[in-house]
């Protein structure tokens, strides 16, 4: 059966996956399945197909899930339009051709998609993947990427106490403190933080919630501020809050209590990476006609993955254009030139990686 990346992205963008990923692993199950290829669902819900059986090892990993709402399919003659259309199901169409059209002679391929890449990675989390290169598809603009921030998001909670409003001299105010919490982790990284990155630069923490208070008279208990935090490599989670909390209790007031706590999730934060720019699976896509190597502006399951072996982020699509969002925006969109050239970069890629040797 001929493979058709574009006529397959019609059909994966008209198909919701902002809450569920079921009709859509089923709609990549039946592609594959009608392609000759052998499928298999792991217990944590990752699509898994797998070609040849010798070393180099390469996987290539793209998300089923996308970001709510659901915009529905457009078609115009240069560009689908939708949720989803670059991010990642133009990546995925690409993945899909490169991988049906690949007979490893030299090596095993491996395609695993996971579920839940938008909110927790408890996919990719799950996956235990040998391999010699990754190749994760995100909207880069046909760029290989080879290095990328990490996100950790917690919590700064502040605790005073409560007394009447007429009477603030007998309570401790905890959203007064928050005027010093603010300031320490703008103070944070010069003091603690990681040094410049070459590539990424410098982290970021920012305050990005806050709340407080019980009542309009009342002298306010509890005080929280939710942080986002864009770390770079080689800072780890960990050490991250761990650090943040000593620092941030030396600035705030000693009447008023201070703790930060990493954001509940079952799976590990996505922490900063980098690959060398002379890695085989880098250089193999270049010369393949990818864009030089560059850094990738989110935080993606590439995190996990590099951990193991060289890995890359590429596929067709932006993050923005000069128009403003595109991916996770009400704009979003993928040039279908782009995505046939995506499968054409993979496959020869591919070709050099475990055809050519």
């Amino acid at each position: 059966m001929s493979f058709d990346p574009i006529k397959f992205l019609e059909t994966a963008v008209e198909t919701p996956s902002t809450e569920s990923v079921t009709a859509m692993r089923e709609l990549v199950r039946e592609t594959l399945e009608a392609n000759g290829e052998t499928v298999r669902i792991d217990d944590a819900g990752n699509l898994l197909a797998e070609k040849g059986s010798e070393e180099p090892r390469i996987v290539l990993n793209t998300h089923l899930d996308t970001v709510p709402p659901h915009h529905p399919l457009e078609r115009t003659e240069t560009e689908i339009r939708g949720r989803g259309s670059c991010d990642a199901k133009g990546p995925l169409a690409a993945m899909l051709a490169a991988f049906i059209r690949t007979e490893p002679e030299t090596g095993r391929l491996t395609l695993a998609l996971t579920p839940d890449e938008e909110q927790e990675s408890t996919g990719a989390a799950a996956l235990e993947l040998d391999a010699d290169g990754f190749i994760v598809g995100e909207p880069t603009g046909l760029d290989v990427c080879v290095a990328a921030r990490g996100r950790f998001q917690g919590t700064v909670r502040l605790g005073g106490r409560g007394a009447h409003a007429a009477t603030p001299e007998s309570g401790v105010n905890a959203i007064s403190g928050l005027k010093e919490a603010i300031a320490g982790l703008e103070s944070y990284d010069a003091e603690h933080g990681p040094a410049t990155h070459p590539r990424l630069g410098a982290p970021t923490l920012t305050p990005t919630l806050v709340s407080g208070g019980e009542a309009t008279n009342r002298i306010p208990s509890e005080a929280t501020l939710t942080i986002d935090r864009r770390s770079v490599p080689p800072e780890r989670a960990p050490e991250f809050f761990e650090s943040l909390q000593a620092h941030l209790r030396s600035v705030v007031p000693e009447d008023l209590t201070v703790a930060v706590e990493p954001a509940e999730r079952e799976t590990p934060f996505l922490e900063g990476f980098e690959t060398d720019s002379d890695a085989a699976v880098s250089q193999a896509l270049v010369a393949a006609g990818a864009g030089e190597p560059r850094t990738f502006g989110a935080a993606t399951e590439a995190a996990y993955f590099a951990a193991v072996a060289p890995t890359v982020v590429f596929g067709p699509g932006v993050l923005a254009d000069e128009q403003g969002p595109v991916a996770h925006g009400e704009r979003e969109y993928v040039s279908i030139d782009a995505v046939r050239r995506a499968g054409t970069i993979l496959t020869e890629g591919l070709e050099t990686l475990l055809v050519a040797g």
